[in-house]
């Protein structure tokens, strides 16, 4: 008799480990999946400001260059007078640096730093080629690292100023986190042109790229809806992003054209607001 009331305790305690084990793993689970959707949302909120400080750094050079040889900024520059913009010319070769000093802010609100160079012969039948170097230059707060070469069209098939970029940049964030760009980026000024302002200026951002954190973390990127950029704002205003990770899947949307921070990512069937800082 007491042997098979130990058996019968015995069975009931293991049912109720076996109980007990199942809910931990479904919690488990559960809290996994919680997690890796977070995560998925903090790595795109941090991909997505790096790549709008990228963006930053290409517009402030595209209109750079068209306030020097186009008169673009004759009756409202883009650039405030704390920034110290030196043009020297060798061999018919032009030099133009932009010194932003330990932070200047630009009429957007956007505050930058550091230096930016640019390097560039004549135009050759409305084509030309920038390049570009950064010493110790950062877009709001994020630094970013690295050089290379700007294709620019005063006229592409709409009649529109663009460039295209094949860019590696490295920017680093100020809590060490560091996000590594390889890709290609095409922007055309759609409006504003020739207006002499920077306030209607407005471009539309097409372009993919390979992403890679200094954490492991990596991820593919192409632009599906072309994303706009009005000067007057510091981020994207509409335009989406399909993102690709490990064979998942994601699209991250910038909105119906206001201008805020706000950007959602939609996993899965599941959408998550993104804050963009």
């Amino acid at each position: 008799m007491k042997t098979n009331v130990l058996k019968k305790g015995a069975l009931l305690l293991m049912g109720a480990c076996l109980v007990f084990t199942s809910c931990s793993k479904d919690e488990s689970d559960a809290t996994e999946e919680s997690v890796s959707a977070e995560i998925t949302a903090e790595n795109t909120r941090q991909s997505s400001e790096a790549e709008v400080a990228t963006d930053g750094l290409f517009n402030l050079m595209d209109i750079a260059y068209a306030e020097q040889e186009e008169e673009a900024g004759r009756n409202a520059s883009y650039f405030t007078d704390c920034v110290t913009i030196t043009v020297s010319i060798q061999g018919g070769v032009k030099f133009v640096t932009l010194d932003f000093g330990l932070g200047c802010e630009l009429r957007n609100g956007s505050i930058a730093s550091g230096i930016v160079y640019l390097t560039y012969n004549p135009s050759q039948v409305g084509t030309l080629t920038i390049d570009y170097d950064l010493e110790n230059f950062a877009y709001n707060n994020k630094f970013i690292a690295g050089g290379g070469s700007l294709f620019r069209e005063r006229n592409n098939a709409n009649g529109n100023p663009q460039h295209t970029v094949n860019h590696e940049l490295e920017v680093t964030f100020p809590n060490g986190l560091v996000v590594d760009f390889d890709g290609t980026r095409v922007s055309e000024w759609i409006e504003g042109v020739g207006t002499g302002t920077w306030t209607d200026n407005v471009f539309s951002v097409t372009g993919t790229r390979d992403i890679e954190f200094n954490t492991g973390f990596s991820s593919y990127a192409i632009v599906i809806d072309p994303l706009r950029r009005e000067a007057t704002c510091e981020h994207f205003v509409s335009g989406s992003v399909e993102i690709t990770r490990n064979n998942g899947t994601g699209v991250l949307d910038f909105g119906d054209g206001t201008c805020d921070n706000i950007a959602t990512l939609t996993v899965n069937g599941e959408t998550f607001t993104i804050i963009l800082d």
